[in-house]
């Protein structure tokens, strides 16, 4: 999806300064917003989930468990969807066999998230080089074929983009994944490391692959960065790339759907989820998602509406807990009223008003809970207690 959403921003601005700049401020937001939430789970254990249920309550938490579940859901079963529009394109397979290669993909891709964790990390030490170096090449030659730096700079933009629309796509494709990465970054020995290495991890990693993604885009007219790496006969590493980047996304998406479902279901049995998430990923992929789905809108509302979610977070935690969460044994309400007023009306903010989407989420979800929170003054479980 991120490589994607480069081809689709790419074309639309001029290389230098337009573009760089625009892949910059986004993952610079991105990487800053997940690296704040990383500092909290270092500091405290807890992911994003688990955090919730503080900031939004018992049952407050659970919508936050369903948001970023179903998305996690919608990209896992657009993936596999366009892994097999692109073999019908590209690899010649028809388009009847498309059941099969779902039905084997979704299920594949599953595989390490329901082992678990160090699958995840066996996978990610081996792909994620792989793909480095097979971008790498697909750039140099793309810097050929284009006339260098030169050619690159009198390309002419295609069809216009908004700054502000641009900046909440490239948030928009990894904002979900940001949220969550908690489910990781709480293994750190503190906060500060948790922090720095997501924000390099997201900053880097993500806005390396919008770069590709744009560059090859703007060079050759073509968002789809397999069709680009065919055109420069590349085809068969072309669909390796797409296969590593799919699968290295895929298995953390649809973990952290298990993760938030269970604990939206209060269950252990997290496997079970990974495998009740793949079947209904595949369901939706059936029902023809990828064609209904407009993949744009789709990031524009993740950068919309997820956002605020880590706002409040933030907010709960720094502004009216001062750096400490209580006990998770400790009883919570049903529902902190001011985490779930402020999120309403910081994703309302992000949606109407002008400007930068997810800063405009963020910083309303900020304010609005701080003010809030004064106005119900709501008791933490300890004042209860007490």
């Amino acid at each position: 999806g991120t490589l994607f959403a480069g081809g689709v921003v790419g074309p639309a601005f001029n290389f230098f300064p337009d573009l760089l700049l625009i892949i910059l401020v986004g993952n610079l937001i991105l990487g800053v917003y997940a690296a704040l939430l990383g500092y909290i789970a270092g500091e405290t254990g807890l992911n994003t989930v688990l955090m919730a249920r503080f900031s939004f309550g018992s049952i407050g938490s659970r919508w936050v468990d369903f948001i970023l579940g179903f998305t996690q859901i919608g990209w896992y079963a657009w993936g596999s969807a366009l892994i097999a529009d692109l073999l019908n394109q590209l690899a010649g397979v028809p388009e009847s066999f498309n059941w099969l290669i779902i039905l084997i993909v979704t299920y594949a891709f599953c595989g390490t998230a329901y082992v678990g964790y160090r699958a995840l990390d066996w996978l990610s030490r081996i792909a994620v080089p792989a793909m480095v170096v097979l971008m790498l090449w697909s750039l140099a030659i793309a810097t050929g074929d284009v006339g260098g730096w030169g050619g690159l700079q009198a390309l002419e933009p295609g069809e216009p983009l908004a700054w502000t629309a641009a900046i909440t796509v490239i948030v928009g494709t990894f904002v979900s994944g940001g949220t969550q990465a908690t489910n990781w970054s709480r293994f750190a020995k503190n906060g500060k490391i948790a922090a720095l290495a997501t924000l390099l991890a997201f900053f880097l990693g993500n806005g390396f692959l919008i770069f590709s993604g744009a560059y090859s885009a703007l060079a050759y007219g073509e968002p789809d960065i397999v069709k680009v790496m065919a055109q420069q006969g590349l085809l068969l590493w072309g669909l390796i790339l797409f296969l590593l980047n799919m699968w290295t996304t895929q298995d953390n998406t649809i973990y952290a759907f298990s993760v938030a479902g269970a604990h939206a279901f209060r269950t252990e049995q997290r496997h079970l989820l990974v495998l009740g998430g793949a079947t209904f990923a595949l369901a939706l992929s059936y029902g023809g998602i990828y064609e209904s789905a407009q993949f744009i809108n789709f990031l524009l509302l993740l950068g919309t509406f997820i956002p605020p979610i880590g706002g409040v977070i933030m907010a709960d935690y720094w502004l009216y807990r001062r750096g400490q969460f209580p006990s998770l044994d400790t009883t919570q309400p049903l529902f902190n009223w001011a985490g779930v007023i402020a999120y309403v009306g910081a994703s309302a903010i992000a949606y109407y008003a002008p400007g930068i989407t997810p800063i405009n989420g963020i910083a309303s979800a900020l304010i609005l809970y701080f003010l809030v929170s004064k106005v119900l003054a709501p008791r933490t479980s300890s004042e209860e207690l007490s």
